[in-house]
């Protein structure tokens, strides 16, 4: 699954997209990468010009200083191609393996937050709060850029809306949430030149629905099944088929007017230009590279002239 995902990276390059995000998963059969920003750096180091992000790296389980200096890293060897998203994950087991608790996770995201934010802009960093305490140490290496950030933000009552809003962060809009929901999360983020990321699933073809409906839910069940939560409780309280169906409902699934028009439609409603597309739906990797190559002859020309 690894080396399918490097692959499909190499073709999204060849294939003309702009850039390709990895997401992050811990202990689950489902989500076999645990450290995103690792595969992140592996695929830098196979492109050229592809910019390479994390969608999301899990913050509530990281030290948000150990991630400044992997992004400073990357981004000197690649020359600025890293694009880094954080998120606060969830009330997952994930806390107590690492040690960092139901705190992070509950109260502790704004404070990693900054604290990622005054690495990965300054020559010296400390810590005194209520999550982090150290003495000040320098940057090393040195930031060469200003970092590239996205906060994976749910929906408009998210908290973490509100903390992106603050530090005039751009949000990453989830796959799981219609462009209503998009459109509102925004509106509760309020007026910035912010350049928010959207989400969405996009498959091509005139049986792309098919396709989709017969993948997708096995995947899901047992992403869902996968879960356990810090309390121990296991699985997740959905219904992989009607999950299906509602993903079908929302994103471009089908022929490729139809995926032109459903992406050109959703980007002028939120405004939101910049789109990530998960292409993997077919769960076969000749799948995933034909949807690729698709996408990138039919789709994305028509959406830039557009």
């Amino acid at each position: 699954m690894l080396r399918r995902s490097v692959d499909a990276a190499i073709a999204a390059e060849r294939a003309g997209f702009d850039d390709v995000w990895f997401a992050e998963h811990h202990f689950m059969p489902y989500g076999v990468c645990p450290s995103a920003i690792t595969l992140a750096a592996h695929v830098l180091g196979r492109t050229e010009r592809i910019a390479v992000g994390t969608a999301v790296s899990v913050l509530s389980v990281a030290h948000p200083v150990a991630l400044a200096e992997q992004w400073s890293l990357l981004d000197a060897v690649s020359g600025g191609r890293l694009r880094i998203g954080v998120g606060r994950g969830g009330p997952w087991q994930d806390l107590e393996v690492f040690g960092t608790g139901a705190s992070r996770y509950e109260t502790g995201f704004g404070e990693s937050l900054d604290l990622m934010l005054a690495a990965m802009t300054a020559k010296t960093v400390s810590a005194d709060s209520d999550h982090f305490k150290f003495r000040e140490v320098p940057m090393v290496p040195r930031p060469e850029r200003a970092p590239r950030l996205v906060v994976a933000c749910g929906d408009a009552g998210s908290r973490a809306v509100r903390l992106a809003a603050d530090r005039g962060l751009p949000m990453l809009l989830g796959l799981h949430t219609d462009d209503d929901g998009k459109i509102e999360t925004l509106a509760a983020y309020g007026d910035s030149a912010a350049e928010h990321v959207s989400t969405v699933m996009c498959q091509v073809g005139d049986d792309a629905l098919d396709i989709v409906r017969s993948a997708l839910p096995g995947s899901l069940k047992e992403g869902f099944a996968g879960h356990v939560y810090l309390d121990g409780k296991r699985g997740l309280d959905k219904d992989p088929v009607a999950y299906t169906d509602r993903l079908c409902e929302m994103h471009p699934i089908g022929g490729v007017e139809y995926c032109v028009d459903r992406l050109g439609t959703s980007i002028r409603r939120t405004g939101v230009s910049h789109v990530i597309m998960m292409v993997e739906a077919s769960g076969t990797p000749e799948g995933t590279l034909e949807n690729i190559a698709r996408i990138g002859e039919e789709v994305l020309p028509a959406l830039r002239r557009g």
